[in-house]
């Protein structure tokens, strides 16, 4: 099967295993509805006076440029220009950095009230921020200012490439000698949760023409860089790897231990299973998406929360973010060809959003495998 840049079709999965269209459809649409306008138990958007809203991180209460440009992706995907737009200037208002070594970057952290928890960024923001608005580009048209999409996004991505050159102070966001994104600028490992082989497809296209050539070759790059990172039996990432994709031991004394499939790690396999489906360019990556199904349908039936080494050796903890795994799962169907494909579909169908404190992270994956697996996770 071709990818869908190619043939212009997204499989509904849910379609394919028997469900009907219109309850497919409003399970999409009441778990946007869920998380944007749901009960205080229920919904993470807020909207902040006239024009602004954001997505708040309910387990540690504050707003990330992560979360921000989910939002914003989300928005883009179901049409939703006035939460889009909100969102967006919240970010410009409150994230964007003017001055100092990262400037034109944003704030990975601010309070709910706008006042920043951090000087510095996180490079997954910048990447799903650029996607999102080149999308939102072609979905509405640019506007003026910070509206005008496109020009947002290509500026976005400069800074991303070319910091730490003459006239760009500052650290890039990906390493120049290998084209891997790095976890923090000023670090030399990586989080293979960040790898978007699909996004840089599209960066090569919609960035500016001087930049293209960069963005080619971080997508072959992010593809390779994959398979030293996914474990060859059972699939499993770690959250942070150095750049030879072994999981990264050092530096726990700042950010605790993360070396083990854990949070971060769970979004390694919806992103594969979104390359697969957007360009089908790595076999690859339907072996792997069907070890770690196998993984934790046949292996791990019954310890779908628990905690692993990349290698499957379980250990004394529990998943912070159960929801999220199976979301992850069944998004890993949209690769997987196996005999489990199923299985984790109707594991996720049949699992509600979360509620309480830890849903924010939870839902999201929920949300974005919803959307894919619906068919209504598309390029733009």
């Amino acid at each position: 099967m071709a990818g869908a840049y190619k043939t212009g079709k997204y499989r509904n999965i849910f379609k394919e295993y028997g469900y009907p269209e219109e309850e497919i459809q409003k399970r999409v649409e009441d778990t946007f509805n869920t998380i944007f306008y749901g009960n205080d138990d229920e919904r993470f958007y807020h909207e902040a006076g006239d024009d602004m809203g954001y997505m708040e991180d309910t387990g540690n209460h504050d707003v990330r440029t992560e979360g921000m440009s989910y939002g914003m992706m989300v928005c883009v995907q179901l049409d939703k220009k006035a939460e889009f737009d909100r969102l967006w200037k919240w970010v410009r208002t409150y994230m964007y950095i003017e001055d100092g070594p990262a400037k034109n970057y944003f704030a990975w952290s601010c309070q709910t009230n706008g006042k920043r928890n951090a000087d510095g960024p996180a490079p997954d923001g910048e990447e799903y921020f650029a996607m999102a608005l080149f999308f939102a580009s072609k979905r509405w048209g640019d506007g003026d200012g910070i509206f005008c999409y496109s020009k947002e996004a290509q500026n976005i991505l400069r800074e991303c490439v070319h910091k730490g050159e003459p006239g760009h102070s500052g650290e890039p966001m990906w390493e120049p000698s290998n084209k891997l994104i790095k976890f923090v600028t000023n670090m030399d490992f990586s989080d293979p949760s960040y790898h978007l082989p699909h996004f840089y497809e599209l960066f090569a296209q919609r960035a500016y023409e001087e930049d293209r050539d960069f963005w080619k070759e971080a997508a072959a790059a992010s593809r390779a860089y994959l398979h030293s990172a996914c474990h060859e039996k059972t699939g499993l990432s770690a959250e942070y790897a150095d750049y030879d994709g072994k999981p990264h031991t050092g530096h726990q004394e700042i950010f605790g231990r993360h070396d083990w499939y854990y949070s971060d790690a769970y979004r390694t396999i919806a992103n594969i299973a979104m390359d697969h489906l957007w360009f089908d360019a790595d076999p690859w990556q339907i072996k792997t998406a069907e070890r770690l199904q196998k993984f934790y349908c046949e292996d791990q039936k019954d310890n779908w929360d628990g905690v692993f080494l990349i290698d499957g050796t379980p250990l004394d903890e529990k998943a912070l973010h159960p929801v999220a795994i199976i979301a992850v799962n069944a998004e890993a169907s949209l690769a997987a060809d196996g005999k489990y494909a199923k299985q984790c579909v109707e594991k996720f169908w049949n699992t509600p959003l979360r509620t309480g404190d830890r849903r924010y992270y939870d839902n999201f994956l929920y949300m974005f495998a919803m959307l894919a697996l619906s068919g209504n996770y598309r390029i733009y």
